[in-house]
């Protein structure tokens, strides 16, 4: 089954700790439909299980009378267990420590469920949809900035799983030791330094030391988000400057380690963080210079990048943005067609 098929539908379920987007796909049409709900964590697993399954039947019957029925696809916060789709201490879904996602679902659904990483659907949408496609190349790795930091990696051609499917948890690589706690336990992760929460974490912090009081005015008129800090740095707020220019920084130490681990020509940073990327990649391309000896050589132009795949190591915001979990979702079932996890 080719990703160029239009008699073929899928659904994708895009799972995050916040909200629920499920659409349905026709492969070489786009986005049939598209629907996004609340996340009731509250409510616990089960109940959000039923939310997904309820929407999922729903669209299935309203758009699979002219297309065969490929399967759905799941893109779900990690840590994961693959191939048991079960889920182990998500810092991002409290209460689902252990959790059987993948058969429940099929339990309910009686239909077949390809289950990933959030971040791995978001790095299998750019490689088949994005910047992957665009450049022609065949391995690559993701950053996704969003509540949390999830990290996708692709290698000639197929998702790299690891032992047990949890490979790619760059989120939770230690940046700076006595940083501020994450929710995995750890101190100083990347997750706890530059995802959206840590934005919003860094401007609470100053505000209740008494050192940002532009950002104290903001809070008194809206909740703080990592969108309106971005604003409030572009209209000259310093503090809120500051933020990003450490987000920047610790975003640049973690990907100059990736860069001199892999050597991959690409490295992608998506999710809602990376749409301030005029605020963060300044700093962050200081960092590659100076912390990566292979970024200095083999950076577009340098004495090393002569004929790597997409000109040099490429490090560029998501062409996607924050579509790309979900299309990543809705293409897994295709894509998992492909005995890629036997093989990985």
């Amino acid at each position: 089954m080719a990703l160029g098929n239009t008699q073929f539908l899928t659904i994708g379920v895009d799972l995050g700790g916040t909200s629920l987007r499920i659409a349905a796909y026709a492969p070489g049409t786009g986005v049939l439909d598209s629907i996004s709900l609340r996340t009731r964590l509250e409510a616990g697993p089960m109940a959000v299980v039923d939310d997904m399954c309820a929407v999922i039947l729903k669209q299935i019957n309203q758009h699979s009378a002219s297309r065969d029925f490929a399967g759905i696809g799941v893109g779900s916060p990690g840590p994961l267990e693959l191939p048991a789709g079960r889920l182990h201490h998500p810092p991002n879904l409290p209460g689902w420590d252990g959790f059987p996602l993948l058969a429940e679902m099929e339990k309910r659904l009686q239909r077949p469920v390809a289950i990933e990483s959030d971040a791995n659907a978001a790095v299998l949408a750019e490689y088949e949809l994005g910047l992957g496609k665009q450049l022609g190349i065949e391995s690559m790795c993701m950053l996704t900035l969003g509540t949390g930091v999830g990290n996708g990696i692709i290698l000639d051609g197929k998702l790299w799983h690891g032992a047990t499917g949890m490979g790619g948890e760059a989120g939770h690589m230690t940046i700076y030791p006595d940083g501020a706690l994450c929710g995995c336990g750890n101190n100083g992760c990347l997750e706890a330094c530059a995802s959206a929460t840590a934005v919003v974490n860094a401007a609470e912090r100053l505000i209740a030391a008494g050192k940002a009081p532009g950002l104290a005015r903001l809070k008194e008129k809206m909740s703080l988000t990592a969108e309106n800090l971005a604003d409030a740095a572009r209209q000259g707020d310093a503090d809120a400057k500051r933020i990003y220019v450490e987000t920047g920084r610790t975003l640049g130490i973690s990907l100059a380690g990736l860069i001199n681990i892999l050597n991959l020509p690409l490295y992608v940073v998506g999710g809602g963080v990376a749409n301030s990327w005029d605020l963060l990649s300044p700093v962050m391309f200081e960092e590659l210079e100076r912390r990566s000896y292979v970024y200095s050589l083999t950076a577009p132009g340098r004495v090393a990048s002569t004929g790597m795949p997409g000109g040099g190591t490429q490090v560029l915001p998501a062409k996607l943005g924050a579509e790309a979990g979900l299309l990543g979702a809705c293409i897994l079932p295709v894509y998992a067609l492909k005995p890629t996890w036997a093989s990985a």
